[in-house]
């Protein structure tokens, strides 16, 4: 199958920029299946371990960190003492789940190193989302219901988190315009004439 027959679309975005929303445009846009938070699901499948293990430590680099804070409920006793339990092989196995679901025909990705685990497909489009600070604490305040210092909080900690999860696993830079063949800064330009854009990106991508 070659890229005109099938299109993959990653999604990059910051706290607050609206990319969870432009994935879920785009998706609709291209007939594409939407994997955000459902990568966990699939994660989870593919290893055999409890999903509650990849939802506490989604696109965190220490995917460990908080696991031994968890009742044994949650955690097979097989799989949990398991040689294969480990860091690195919780981001094989959500990197598998990744790479199945985009073999079985056109998605959106959001997060999650999909553009670095996918990076031998020729049918995939990289898009990074931004906007301004001022924007995006004003998108935080409104989901949390809180105070604009708070949200600034919340920002600046959760894109440290996708920061290191990216940089550490794929060697490139999280948020940076090398890592990414398109990037829209969705405060200049609005949602739906980025969302214009990049569906012109892609079909010329398709060609």
């Amino acid at each position: 199958m070659d890229k005109k027959d099938n299109i993959i679309i990653t999604v990059g975005r910051q706290l607050g920029s609206g990319g969870h929303t432009m994935a879920k445009m785009l998706a609709e846009d291209f007939g594409c299946k939407l994997y955000d938070r459902e990568l966990l699901n699939l994660a989870a499948k593919e290893s055999g371990f409890a999903e509650e293990i990849f939802e506490q430590n989604d696109e965190q680099k220490g995917f460990l960190k908080s696991l031994f804070h968890m009742r044994a409920p949650h955690v097979s006793d097989t799989n949990f003492y398991n040689s294969r339990f480990s860091q690195e092989s919780l981001f094989l196995f959500q990197s598998e789940a990744i790479r199945k679901a985009a073999a079985e025909g056109r998605c959106v990705f959001v997060g999650r190193c999909a553009d670095y685990v996918l990076r031998d497909r020729k049918d995939v489009v990289n898009i990074f989302i931004t906007a301004t600070l001022e924007d995006r604490i004003k998108a935080v305040c409104e989901r949390h219901q809180c105070d604009e210092e708070t949200a600034r909080h919340i920002i600046k900690d959760k894109e440290n988190q996708r920061a290191n999860f990216y940089n550490y696993y794929t060697g490139k830079r999280w948020g940076h315009a090398e890592s990414y063949d398109l990037c829209i800064n969705t405060s200049l330009v609005g949602m739906e004439k980025a969302r214009q854009l990049i569906k012109q990106y892609v079909m010329d991508f398709i060609g």
